[in-house]
């Protein structure tokens, strides 16, 4: 399946199953209004969060559109008591989601661990800042640690997808709600501020959310039955470990299964960049620049950053390259393309260029930063 001429994208593509999203009518929409009306379109009951820039539009939209269609919109009087609505209402089985960004989430992460550990399905969106503390509302890519090394306390992963298109927005909103009923899990949309903000046309498919488990563990009354009991407390330490062991199973489950990622022109490429998100974007202008000047570079874009990609580093062969990773933060994916490589096996160089603080790097910077890389591995 393929994303723009010579892109392969890996893994499944967010939101089409196994085939193509049917014919539909386009709307111009910003990147966070394209995940609001995904949710809705998801089968969403419940919503839950408190405003912040710059993902304020998400319950602008929700708030204006989930009553009418009897469903709850909620403004919380904090993050944290947002959060924790969140796990009462999941309990109960409903489609629930929750959003913010930077330092809400943090905020969050107590939360977001007990739901992890009560295996309840959840979204939650983070439209990224720049920080530390409360920094700037501009974009940035300075969550990522935060985001797929779990956040919160007592080692959990959750599904992290990360968008690069306001189209991206809409389909991948649609496989969180996927990913997060499938495993029984929390699940992360990850963007930075300035793609939530962009406006771009969108086409809507209906969601891919056929053949998921159905919720007998939820608290709908115990009638006929014994109770469910939903919780994150296991005082014995031999009882704790068996159940850490289940999620750490299932952790590895979706490594096996959900790596996806897109590989642009890259095949034959002397130097890969390697970019998320809107960075990941901006890198295809930059790649088809240094091709036009006969310059041999490619790009490979995670689109899942838990699990993380480790099969499309394998899918382009043992030829050797060069990788440069290009974030908007002061270097955090590189420590995962670094380890991926050293698991794979190939002893190869890897640099790094990372813009901070809400400042977008631009495609001639990382044309003038490919160039120097490819001279100095005697590529030209």
């Amino acid at each position: 399946m393929t994303a723009g001429a010579e892109a392969v994208v890996g893994g499944r593509r967010a939101g089409q199953g196994g085939g193509e999203a049917p014919a539909a009518e386009e709307v111009l929409l910003k990147g966070c209004e394209a995940i609001a009306e995904a949710a809705i379109r998801s089968g969403l009951d419940a919503y839950f969060a408190y405003p912040i820039t710059p993902q304020t539009d998400i319950p602008e939209y929700l708030a204006e559109r989930l009553p009418p269609l009897g469903k709850t919109f909620t403004q919380a009087n904090s993050e944290i008591s947002a959060i924790n609505m969140v796990y009462g209402a999941a309990g109960t089985g409903l489609r629930v989601m929750t959003s913010s960004s930077s330092p809400g989430i943090s905020l969050k992460q107590e939360g977001i661990s007990y739901i992890a550990g009560a295996e309840l399905p959840c979204v939650i969106v983070n439209v990224m800042r720049g920080g530390p503390g409360l920094g700037t509302v501009y974009g940035s890519q300075e969550d990522y640690w935060q985001s797929v090394k779990g956040g919160g306390h007592g080692g959990y992963r959750m599904p992290v997808l990360a968008p690069a298109t306001v189209q991206e927005c809409a389909d991948l909103t649609m496989e969180v709600f996927r990913l997060a009923d499938l495993y029984r899990t929390p699940a992360l949309l990850c963007l930075d501020g300035t793609l939530g903000q962009m406006w771009e046309n969108v086409r809507f498919h209906e969601p891919d959310h056929a053949n998921l488990p159905p919720k007998t563990w939820a608290t709908t009354g115990a009638r006929g039955r014994k109770p469910n009991l939903i919780n994150s407390i296991i005082i014995e330490p031999p009882e704790l470990e068996a159940h850490n062991r289940l999620l750490q199973a299932k952790y590895a489950q979706m490594e096996q299964r959900e790596q996806r990622w897109e590989e642009y022109r890259a095949e034959d490429a002397d130097l890969v960049i390697v970019a998320f998100g809107l960075t990941g974007r901006i890198a295809r202008s930059a790649v088809d620049t240094l091709r036009s000047a006969g310059r041999r570079v490619g790009l490979l874009r995670p689109i899942s950053l838990f699990p993380f990609p480790v099969s499309g580093f394998r899918a382009l062969g043992a030829r050797p390259r060069r990788w440069l990773v290009v974030e908007m933060n002061a270097g955090q994916m590189v420590e995962d393309v670094k380890r991926t490589l050293f698991d794979l096996g190939r002893v190869e160089p890897v640099t790094f260029y990372g813009r901070l603080g809400g400042v977008i790097p631009t495609p001639d910077e990382m044309v003038e930063v490919a160039v120097k890389d490819l001279a100095a591995g005697g590529a030209r």
